[in-house]
């Protein structure tokens, strides 16, 4: 369907205005393997712009496995419901994600996404480690409504909660 709209804004002389995402990636499902796929497959959909490094903490539930977290800055055409919809639900099903009610609950890979041209779609991002620290590498400027910029609030977050640099899992563009 995008790929539609992409044709006919070119044959109206027209160019989509490129949109700005920050995803964030997590697994706990052989983890390591989960994320290095889940960007190689990121870049085939959306033109991947940065990567985070790989970060692992323990799961919200004390009796699930650990998990990895990265981050993700892509550029799209789709908007974020687009986004969502047409790419990163089909790519969590192709990995093998099941939805349940637990929303906890083991995965290979999720997808979601947590700023979308700037705009904070996940208020989470400023209470949990997991989020902030990965995220707070690609947008360390990045500011909350009381000032605090992300990188002082994955520092912050950081001394409350238990979070590991992965450097053994390293995800990376190619060149």
């Amino acid at each position: 369907m995008w790929m539609e709209a992409g044709i006919l804004s070119r044959e109206a002389g027209l160019v989509p205005t490129p949109h700005t995402a920050c995803l964030l990636l997590g697994s706990n499902i052989e983890p390591e393997h989960n994320m290095i796929r889940a960007v190689e497959l990121l870049q085939k959909h959306l033109h991947v712009l940065q990567v985070s490094s790989t970060w692992e903490s323990a799961s919200a539930d004390c009796c699930y496995p650990d998990y990895l977290n990265l981050a993700v800055l892509v550029q799209t055409s789709l908007d974020a419901r687009q986004l969502k919809e047409h790419v990163l639900r089909p790519l969590e099903a192709h990995m093998g994600r099941v939805r349940t009610e637990d929303k906890n609950a083991p995965r290979p890979i999720d997808f979601d996404i947590v700023l979308f041209d700037g705009v904070l779609l996940d208020p989470d991002l400023w209470q949990y480690v997991h989020l902030a620290t990965p995220v707070s590498e690609l947008l360390p400027d990045f500011t909350s409504s009381s000032g605090e910029t992300l990188q002082q609030a994955a520092r912050r977050l950081a001394q409350l909660a238990t979070i590991r640099l992965r450097k053994d899992i390293p995800v990376s563009l190619p060149q």
